[in-house]
């Protein structure tokens, strides 16, 4: 076993089955039970509020206690990464959401619960950006893409798993007992991942420590991040605030679902996820080889994502429970931000470019979340304690509007570009790259992967 655990190996040299079971399944593993987690109050919710009286705005800044903790360290994360490799420092990392998960089974109060719930975000932190550093490592950029896709798509199946299975299991075991489980599964998805995960040679460090405001100009004067961010940040942040708490109290509130039918539609839309984050991943590509820049393909994306919140705004009766899951179907474009960045970033950067991306994400879903709660908790619940679908459409209103000033942005510059040159300026040199297509294969294979 000591010959196996933390294995050097070149990139490359690894075939496709093993780069499956030691790299792709283990940290897959890792962003599953992360999505499980970050989603589990959804379910959860009803028995929280009654046992803890909680009012909106609380049950808010309880979970989104995961998104400001889990973007705190996003900074910290990424230069480990870079530094120590995805290997050990999620090792690392998984063992302290195991902590967490245990804190919060034995929780009492809501202070406690928000500590908790702040330690399984720090734990989390690193789970899907540890997945994106370990496999641009060993899989081809040509493929990453589609990978990426498969990666997303396992934390659509954890974000499911938080659904109708917590439900069903709460009819066996009280949410303590669940968390207990839930950190037996962090432990052990650790121990997999240190002793399955390969460890690429050793890179030349460069002596001198950059300080943490140079990591962070280097990263944000990128080209590609500046106009991933200012399209697409906004509507995932969005996607990870609404998706993991207030569509279920929506379902509830306003579309008057009980809550087995609430788990149902919520299992539905987790698992549209999957279908979604591979979608996009083969749209990506297809389009790549046309041409077709992915920032336009994003754009497309979220025209249609704030579209649909826009039958939220006008509560769009006919049809609740497909609105509810078509928000997190089309909610997955907004995934294809990592898959620009990964892809245009020096290797050298690329999991302190993740990092400082998912600081946005998740510093934005914080404020997604926890603002939502506070809009809705303006009005007065009824005797039941449903709050009106006003309530709703008011929070639902600012997140529409917030989220088409970065796509009217995009289509200005865009129509700029087009006047200038007389074609998409997005595809105007191998350059533009930074904010236009992907390049093509036979441009990055000559890349080192680290």
């Amino acid at each position: 076993m000591p010959a196996v655990i933390g294995r050097v190996r070149a990139p490359g040299s690894l075939p496709g089955v093993q780069v499956f079971f030691l790299v792709f399944l283990p940290f897959a593993l890792g962003h599953y039970i992360s999505s499980l987690l970050r989603n589990v109050n959804a379910i959860l919710a009803p028995q929280l509020m009654a046992e803890l009286s909680l009012t909106p705005a609380q049950l808010g800044l309880l979970t989104s206690a995961y998104f400001f903790s889990f973007a705190l360290v996003q900074l910290p994360v990424g230069v480990a990464l870079d530094r120590y490799g995805p290997r050990r420092v999620q090792f690392a990392m998984l063992c302290v959401a195991a902590v967490g998960a245990l804190a919060f089974a034995g929780s009492r109060e809501l202070n406690q619960l928000l500590l908790a719930r702040a330690l399984m975000g720090v734990g989390l932190a690193g789970c899907f950006m540890a997945a994106v550093k370990s496999i641009s490592i060993w899989i081809s950029p040509a493929k990453l893409p589609s990978v990426q896709g498969y990666l997303i798509a396992a934390g659509g199946l954890g974000a499911a798993s938080g659904t109708l299975p917590v439900r069903l299991a709460l009819h066996y075991v009280d949410w303590r007992w669940l968390f207990i489980a839930l950190a037996a599964g962090c432990a052990v998805i650790a121990l997999l991942i240190y002793l399955l995960a390969p460890t690429p040679p050793e890179a030349p460090r460069k002596p001198q420590r950059l300080p943490l405001r140079s990591i962070l100009a280097e990263v944000y004067a990128h080209p590609v991040f500046r106009d991933t961010a200012a399209l697409v940040l906004i509507p995932h942040a969005v996607f990870f605030g609404i998706q993991g708490l207030w569509i279920a109290r929506w379902l509830n509130d306003v579309a008057h679902f009980d809550q087995q039918a609430i788990a149902w539609l919520l299992y539905l839309g987790m698992a549209a996820v999957i279908f979604g984050a591979i979608s996009v991943g083969m749209i990506t590509e297809w389009a790549a080889r046309r041409n077709i820049a992915p920032l336009s393909v994003a754009a497309a994306g979220i025209a249609v994502y704030i579209a649909i919140q826009c039958g939220f705004v006008l509560n769009w009766a006919p049809s609740y429970q497909l609105l509810s899951v078509l928000f997190t179907l089309v909610g997955t474009i907004t995934g294809i931000e990592y898959a620009i960045v990964a892809q245009a970033m020096p290797p050298g950067l690329t999991g302190r470019a993740s990092t400082c991306l998912n600081l946005l994400i998740f510093l934005g879903a914080f404020a997604v979340q926890a603002g939502f709660g506070a809009i809705v908790g303006l009005w007065r619940p009824d005797a039941l304690q449903h709050y009106p679908a006003s309530a709703y459409q008011a929070a639902f209103g600012v997140l529409v509007l917030l989220q088409t000033v970065g796509l009217v942005r995009f289509l200005m510059r865009r129509r700029g570009g087009l006047a200038r040159s007389g074609k998409m300026a997005a595809i105007n040199s191998k350059e533009d790259y930074e904010t236009g297509s992907l390049r093509p294969a036979r441009q990055r294979e000559a890349r080192p992967d680290r």
